[in-house]
């Protein structure tokens, strides 16, 4: 059986040069990067290089990015972390209606502590208006947090407009660019941010590794206490193999993003015309010009979107109804709720999400198969197997 993987958005396949990168990390430089002696040393250097590289990718100093164990945890970090370190009259921040789990959450967590925390709503396509949360910020507001692209449509959002108000107003803006960083230019400056999160295991790198960048002058709480490692913002020995395999994915992605990114795309636009082409009734999520380029959310009414991509993954092809986080829950996705949809259509609708290995010819064969199977569903024929 031909298997054929569009899930990039929940995790991508880690590149051969990660692998060699990590292994070579692991046999060279396994001292504790906090050690004098020359095991220590080596570690330490590996690390500095690795900060240096990620840092070039940002656009910004080494000395403003820390490495955490996730893009959850740089989400948390920056959340929580500057809500430790604000005044007792700064207590509201601002955020949006459709972020993934690890800022609302985090948001969550402080609402339990007395915070007041705004959701802005997003227009149909995803889209977040810098003119609410212009609305939104008041005197007590400390912190915006609106991410970069959603990880279930694909919008992506106007963070340099939103990042000049909040610049207005004295507040500060985190920015999760996650979905984002490794295939689209992310340049601090260019966003205006000042804080941001990124992940390594969505730009072809291990997982359990992340970084968080803070610009300098942004002074937050550690989540982690313990130890001086990361300058003291994030106690903990460093994970120094996966955090060469990341600096590794970051080189690697930053030379090719704009070819990569391009090529993505249309294979994107390539899907979604088959698509259409084949299923009569079928709704494409997400802005149509400001999208993400590997990201296709599509609505297949009178299809249960669990049923479909169980039948997918019987023929091979691998998907998923929205956040890889909400696996195996049976409540619709928050994120297609606010742009407007009833229960129903979100339970019918999947992300397919492509990658720089993916070609054309899969790209052609999925969407056969992915009509076959919608057809069948909407008339309840029994199931083929094998693509």
């Amino acid at each position: 059986m031909q298997h054929i993987y569009l899930d990039h958005a929940a995790t991508t396949p880690i590149a051969p040069e990660v692998r060699e990168a990590v292994a070579q990390a692991m046999e060279d430089c396994w001292g504790n990067p906090s050690s004098l002696h020359l095991f220590g040393r080596k570690a330490r250097d590996l690390l500095d290089e690795a900060r240096v590289t990620v840092a070039h990718a940002l656009g910004c100093l080494d000395a403003e990015v820390f490495f955490t164990s996730s893009g959850t945890e740089s989400d948390n970090m920056a959340i929580l972390g500057a809500a430790r370190v604000a005044p007792p009259c700064k207590r509201h921040i601002v955020t949006t209606a459709i972020e993934h789990h690890a800022v609302l959450h985090a948001c969550q967590r402080l609402q339990q502590e007395g915070w007041e925390v705004t959701y802005l709503p997003a227009d149909r396509y995803g889209m977040v208006d810098p003119d609410d949360v212009r609305r939104a910020i008041r005197d007590e507001t400390w912190l915006v947090s609106v991410m970069h692209a959603n990880n279930e449509v694909g919008t992506i959002q106007p963070v340099r407009e939103i990042a000049a108000v909040c610049r207005e107003r004295g507040v500060w803006l985190h920015c999760d660019a996650v979905q984002t960083f490794g295939l689209m230019d992310v340049s601090v400056d260019e966003l205006g941010v000042d804080m941001l999160s990124v992940s390594a295991h969505k730009l072809y790198g291990p997982k359990g590794v992340g970084a968080l960048y803070l610009r300098g002058g942004v002074k937050i709480a550690p989540l982690l206490v313990g130890g001086a490692q990361e300058r003291e913002m994030r106690a903990g020995t460093e994970n120094v193999p996966a955090i060469a395999g990341f600096a590794k994915a970051v080189e690697l992605s930053h030379s090719r993003y704009a070819s990569a990114g391009q090529q993505i795309w249309q294979l994107r636009e390539r899907l979604r015309t088959r698509l259409q082409e084949r299923i009569s009734v079928l709704q494409v999520n997400g802005h149509t010009r400001y999208c993400h380029p590997g990201i296709l959310s599509v609505t297949f009414e009178g299809v249960s979107a669990e049923s479909l991509l169980i039948a997918l993954d019987r023929r091979g092809i691998a998907a998923s109804a929205g956040a890889a986080c909400s696996a195996g829950s049976i409540e619709p996705s928050h994120v297609l709720l606010a742009l407007g949809m009833s229960e129903a259509q979100a339970m019918s609708t999947v992300r397919l999400s492509l990658g720089r290995g993916n070609t054309p010819e899969e790209i052609d064969l999925a969407a056969e198969v992915i009509a076959e199977e919608v057809h069948r569903l909407r008339s309840k024929t029994p199931a083929p197997t094998g693509v």
